[in-house]
């Protein structure tokens, strides 16, 4: 099984000794499910949105480093807010802001999260090049 390195805080790695005994025991325990918890979370949230809303979504999240304490609903939705509100994002893609600005209120913060670190990895990702947001959302 291939290895992943990753820094946590002093917290974290003593949560994961507490509950797998070591801290490599609930890395490979909790790691995979992650991962696989945020590609079901994806998929399933995508069908709540159109094409033109995950791309402005996406657009709002450029040169956005997502942080454990910036990551919830409130914060996804000041995000858009802000991206209507300064670059009237919402007017380029063509769509409601209102509507939009709904159907993230009606997420949990567990999908938000979700929704953000999806939209802030575009940017970080191979494909990151405004031509490919299209391709980016019909990936996953």
């Amino acid at each position: 099984m291939p290895q992943v390195a990753a820094r946590i805080t002093n917290e974290q790695e003593k949560w994961l000794k507490d509950y797998f005994r070591t801290k490599s025991a609930g890395a490979e325990f909790i790691l995979p499910w992650v991962v696989d918890t945020f590609f079901r979370a994806i998929t399933s949230i995508k069908h709540s949105f159109s094409d033109s809303e995950l791309a402005l979504i996406i657009a709002a999240h450029k040169n956005l480093r997502i942080q454990p304490d910036n990551s919830s609903k409130d914060y996804l939705y000041l995000r858009v807010q802000d991206a209507c509100n300064i670059k009237q994002l919402h007017n380029i893609y063509g769509i409601s802001r209102e509507t939009l600005q709904a159907k993230i209120y009606r997420l949990n913060n567990t999908d938000a999260t979700a929704l953000m670190v999806w939209a802030a990895a575009f940017w970080v990702s191979k494909t990151c090049s405004a031509d490919n947001i299209s391709e980016y959302i019909r990936q996953y």
